[in-house]
């Protein structure tokens, strides 16, 4: 990071007193063989091993990258292992409070460092998401020429949230939720590391098990728990911290679902199946566990909205704008009538007729794509509203279906990679039986050959 005086006397204060600082501050990785989970990152050769100096060097410098994945999974901790590990200039900027003049700053004072002292200079930026496009824009020419090398970090979608020239011109590395056994390794190197509690306090298995629940794999939030469980402890002057102490630290609906043994996802997935499985009186006992638990309405209504595509889809067209507007009411009336719209939603969807085929088939598209199949847009399809087109044959032989008698045009529309390929397979059940009819018709009179 970028020196000053205040930053230093923070660090100088932190050294002296390590407990200035949250546990899970004090217990990030310093380098990249102490980084818990992410393997799939960290092999030989990996872009961020050579953004800490591992590996041949050569003509072929480290590249920009974009960390994409959940709160805590380690994005932050992984910028802060570079900052540490390497031996180029590391500054660090947060989408929250910086802007364009602090970017513009932040690349002139690299070339600076370049030009002056052949310093190289890595810039993490957090919360990359949070920038607009024209933020975004002003890091273009010095990703463009390597004046910096980015380390972005986001739990955004970055082919939503972040412009496909930097996306380009960086590598998106995608970060997994942890394992529960990442983070109960991570729980035990807390409890007797000298950063973190010094074997102060010991954690039964009973408590761990909670205290995993609780982190949904969230590395950060089971460190807080951590260490208030563990301040709550020493307080009593207990020698190990308690279920009971546990439970008095965190949120009360988390612990109305484990005291039966239950998951907080367990219980929504258990919900999800159960639509799917069209057990309306199954899928009504564990909405009622949710609402008991004081599970957030709004987390519930999100579930149904997408079980009503994946499950049910064109089987019951009704069941999406159902799930939707059931959304829309809880987030207006909120409990205890919220219970009333939810029940309505969940019997409707699991006495719908199912099919998965939206599913299925915008899975195998994306599939394709990810391969690799994809290929220009065919001309006669292409954008022919502005000058020049033509002469460049955009949109030029494109047939109007709507000039037809049938309404249906037999021209090529998919590039010529997938011209044969057929995505939707709808099923015979309920109102899908209409969709496969048409499917199969326009198929036909598109001159498509059959699978």
């Amino acid at each position: 990071m970028e020196p000053d005086l205040f930053t230093a006397a923070a660090e100088e204060r932190q050294e002296k007193d390590p407990a200035a600082s949250p546990l899970a501050v004090r217990m990030r990785p310093r380098t990249l063989d102490e980084v818990v989970g992410q393997q799939h990152l960290l092999k030989p050769g990996s872009p961020l091993r050579r953004l800490v100096g591992e590996g041949a060097g050569g003509p072929a410098g480290p590249s920009s990258v974009i960390l994409w994945g959940p709160p805590g999974t380690g994005k932050t901790t992984l910028a802060y292992v570079v900052s540490k590990a390497t031996n180029k200039r590391f500054v660090e900027l947060s989408a929250i409070t910086a802007g364009v003049k602090e970017v513009r700053a932040v690349i002139d004072g690299a070339r600076r460092a370049s030009g002056g002292y052949g310093q190289e200079t890595v810039l993490f930026l957090d919360e990359i998401h949070r920038f607009s496009k024209a933020q975004q824009d002003s890091l273009l020419p010095a990703v463009e020429n390597r004046w910096v090398t980015l380390i972005a970090a986001t739990t955004e979608n970055p082919y939503f949230s972040v412009i496909s020239p930097l996306l380009s011109r960086s590598l998106l590395l995608t970060l997994e939720p942890l394992t529960d056994d990442d983070v109960r390794g991570l729980l035990r190197r807390a409890l007797t590391d000298e950063r973190g509690l010094k074997e102060t306090v010991a954690l039964p298995e009973d408590t761990e098990d909670h205290l995993l629940r609780i982190a949904g794999g969230d590395a950060r939030r089971a460190l807080t728990a951590l260490e208030a469980a563990a301040g709550a402890a020493l307080d009593k002057g207990e020698a190990k911290i308690g279920l009971r102490t546990l439970e008095e630290t965190v949120d009360r609906a988390a612990v109305k679902y484990d005291r039966d043994g239950d998951q907080h996802y367990d219980v929504a997935s258990a919900l999800i199946k159960s639509i799917r499985g069209s057990d309306v009186d199954a899928a009504l006992h564990y909405l009622a566990r949710m609402i008991e638990a004081g599970e957030d309405p709004r987390f519930i209504a999100r579930r149904l909205m997408i079980s009503a595509s994946e499950d049910i889809g064109l089987a019951d067209p009704n069941a999406l704008p159902t799930a939707v507007a059931a959304a829309q009411a809880v987030a207006m009336i909120g409990f205890p009538e919220a219970a009333l719209t939810l029940s309505h939603a969940t019997i409707a969807l699991a006495l719908a007729p199912k099919s998965n085929a939206a599913t299925t088939a915008i899975g195998a598209a994306l599939d394709d794509v990810r391969k690799g199949l994809a290929g220009p847009v065919p001309p006669h399809l292409r954008d022919g509203h502005y000058k020049g087109a033509a002469k460049l044959g955009h949109a030029q032989g494109y047939v109007y279906p709507h000039d037809l008698p049938e309404g249906i045009a037999p021209q090529q529309y998919a590039p010529d990679a997938l011209k044969e390929r057929e995505y939707y397979t709808p099923t015979r059940h309920g109102a899908e039986a209409r969709y496969a009819d048409a499917v199969e018709w326009t198929r036909k009179h598109l001159g498509r050959k059959r699978s």
